[in-house]
């Protein structure tokens, strides 16, 4: 039974560990993928299809910490460790679930393009309440009442922000472009609201249990599938001949255009990585939550960096945001000890029953 307890106090901690480094690349991904997105179309950049491309294709570079790790299982493991972990069925589910991604990443673009971040980032906000609804449907999420104290105050933060949405409209962007973009950014909050249980709902299909391998092979399926339905669009939309042109035009110099381009496909793969892993290790309402209260911070970054307006409508927004974070966080922390005090219990009363029954075996 000790040993059982310290294999099973050791697991909780590694699974806990990798939640906090997934919380902490969703962060970065989440807070500087719209930036850099909105620099590249306030100073020259005119590529939708390009710039929701580049939300994906650095995917690559998973590839070095699943070869990692599939030496290290030949390692222990011999000539039978697995080179994956996906069966046909999560690989299809997988694939499905990046062409979504494509989809959603072109929406989430042209609002960008369209939009002021600050805008554009708390309407993407509204996506928790259809994670809520898909969530519950897909894989039982429970809810609480800080859970659905959390889920009411974001989504109320967002209708806040719609009110002020008039008198936002960018100097020279057309009305007609800016409802476009504003319809195409709330149809990208309710496609990422299925996108996150549908992530949990394919992990739970896998019979290995869940490494982070896993979570990695995952990851790299989505992406490409992604990447390879945007290429599509780049190809008819004739965005590879046009960028060395757009370089040369950018309003900073031409290297910095390319600095721009590549890391803002790096901070967005940290954001699909963190996104995927938060989901696993934790919970689909918990990426939901993380993503919509990261999306206020935006807000604010994106006031100080580009000069966005701050009325009072959005630092209404970023309050109510910032209180249903917490509001779930701390009914989580709550949640969490009440239930390691009922495994430990639980694990007292069987240690008892244990010792009841030698001793009547010793009085015998």
């Amino acid at each position: 039974m000790e040993i059982s307890s310290v294999g099973s106090s050791h697991l909780r901690l590694r699974r806990r560990l990798l939640l906090i480094f997934s919380c902490i690349i969703l962060t970065i991904g989440q807070c500087g993928g719209p930036l850099l997105t909105r620099l590249y179309f306030l100073h020259g950049g005119k590529r939708v299809w390009f710039s929701s491309w580049l939300q994906t294709v650095s995917f690559p570079v998973t590839f070095i910490p699943l070869a990692a790790a599939y030496f290290n299982r030949r390692k222990t493991q011999g000539p039978a460790a697995k080179l994956t972990f996906l069966t046909p069925k999560i690989f299809l589910a997988s694939a499905f679930i990046g062409l979504l991604l494509g989809i959603d990443g072109y929406m989430n673009a042209f609002g960008v393009s369209k939009l002021p971040v600050s805008t554009s980032s708390l309407l993407l906000a509204t996506q928790l309440a259809f994670t809520a609804g898909f969530a519950f449907l897909l894989v039982r999420q429970r809810f609480t009442p800080f859970s659905v104290n959390a889920i009411v105050l974001l989504t109320t933060a967002a209708a806040v922000l719609a009110i002020g949405a008039d008198g936002d409209k960018p100097a020279g962007e057309s009305t007609k472009d800016y409802i476009l973009g504003f319809v195409l950014t709330l149809l990208a909050a309710a496609l990422y609201g299925f996108f996150l249980p549908l992530i949990e709902y394919t992990y739970k299909m896998g019979k290995e249990g869940m490494t982070y391998a896993f979570v990695l092979e995952l990851q790299c399926v989505m992406s490409f599938f992604a990447t390879a339905f945007c290429t599509v669009g780049m190809i008819v939309n004739k965005d590879f001949q046009a960028i060395s042109s757009e370089a040369r035009g950018f309003d900073f110099k031409e290297g910095t255009y390319y600095v721009v381009v590549i890391c803002s496909a790096i901070v967005w793969q940290l954001l699909l990585l963190g996104m995927v892993g938060v989901s696993c290790y934790g919970s689909s309402l918990l990426s939901g939550i993380l993503l919509a209260t990261l999306l206020s911070v935006t807000e604010v970054l994106a006031v100080v960096f580009f000069k966005e307006k701050f009325g009072a409508e959005k630092g209404v927004s970023l309050a109510l945001s910032l209180w249903g974070f917490t509001s779930y966080f701390y009914g989580e922390v709550k949640n969490n000890k009440t239930s390691t005090e009922d495994s430990q219990t639980k694990d007292d009363d069987l240690d008892n029953n244990n010792n009841n029954n030698d001793d009547v075996l010793l009085d015998a």
